[in-house]
């Protein structure tokens, strides 16, 4: 192992062991992915599954999330269903990561026209309210899982186009850069040698922030009926069907799967503090 690698590793049991809030989130994190990997194979029952005598029962031993309206029972719903939003978050968020790290990159790098021309396109986007963007490209491309990872890539983009950009405006004339030119390296050397391994850790840093966002633009478009489609089991679409049985008082119904929604968008806020500590420990408190 590597002195570097070694010091990262140091700094992170650091980090995380010195604030209680960090064990938390990373604990939320451990738990969510875990969820994620093994809900499928653990949940008691299918999260298909209908029963339908047994319909909008409360919280019990059998269900302990209750039932919803078809009888299926909630737990294992909102259990395997987190693999689903988890993988539509993290597509997104890597998907628009890469794409405008390098964008961002590019343009910062070389500026003049077509830094222009893109920086005017990300103004554009970043006008429209971000989720009705995503409403109308998922509207436009249908509502698929795929396209739900797409639309919501495309609102984080500018975010990432932006940040890169920033990053390498600031460092394309530090002497190392110069030292790189001198000794021949081409741009696209510079680039992806010398460049954007320096902006990694802003980036990182962004994308742990954005995953609570992707979490609740996938489940807020399912909600509308833009998402997911139904029987699927996903958060969005449990809170919309569960939401027309609170006024009756089956409040199990809204409750569990609006919870899961919370405590994954708090586990990765939470997280992004975490890693910007990490990677730049000129910020640790």
């Amino acid at each position: 192992m590597s002195v570097a690698v070694r010091e990262r590793l140091r700094v992170a049991h650091y980090v995380v062991s010195g604030n209680p809030v960090n064990v938390i989130a990373f604990g939320l994190f451990a738990f969510l992915v875990l969820c994620a990997i093994a809900g499928p194979a653990i949940a008691p029952y299918s999260p298909l599954a209908t029963d339908t005598p047994i319909a909008l029962q409360p919280p019990s031993a059998a269900h302990w999330f209750g039932t919803d309206q078809l009888g299926r029972d909630i737990f294992s719903r909102v259990l395997v269903a987190t693999r689903l939003d988890l993988l539509i978050a993290f597509g997104a968020v890597a998907l628009s990561c890469v794409l405008g790290s390098v964008i961002g990159a590019v343009i910062g790098y070389f500026g003049g026209w077509l830094d222009a021309t893109v920086s005017r396109v990300v103004d554009v986007l970043m006008a429209f309210p971000l989720f009705v963007l995503a409403m109308a490209v998922v509207a436009a491309l249908g509502n698929t899982v795929a396209n739900v990872v797409y639309a919501t890539a495309v609102i984080n983009l500018p975010f990432y186009i932006r940040l890169a950009r920033a990053e390498i405006n600031v460092r394309r004339s530090l002497g190392y850069v110069e030292a790189a030119r001198v000794g021949g390296s081409g741009h696209f050397r510079i680039l992806l040698v010398f460049l954007m391994p320096n902006i990694f850790s802003p980036l990182i840093v962004q994308a742990s922030v954005n995953l609570g966002w992707a979490v609740l633009n996938a489940a807020g478009l399912s909600f509308l009926g833009l998402g997911v489609r139904a029987p699927t089991a996903e958060w969005g679409i449990m809170v919309a069907e569960g939401a027309q049985f609170m006024a009756s008082g089956q409040w199990w119904t809204v409750v569990f799967p609006a919870c899961a929604l919370m405590i994954t968008v708090f586990s990765f806020n939470l997280l992004g503090d975490v890693v910007r500590d990490i990677l730049d420990p000129r910020l640790r408190t």
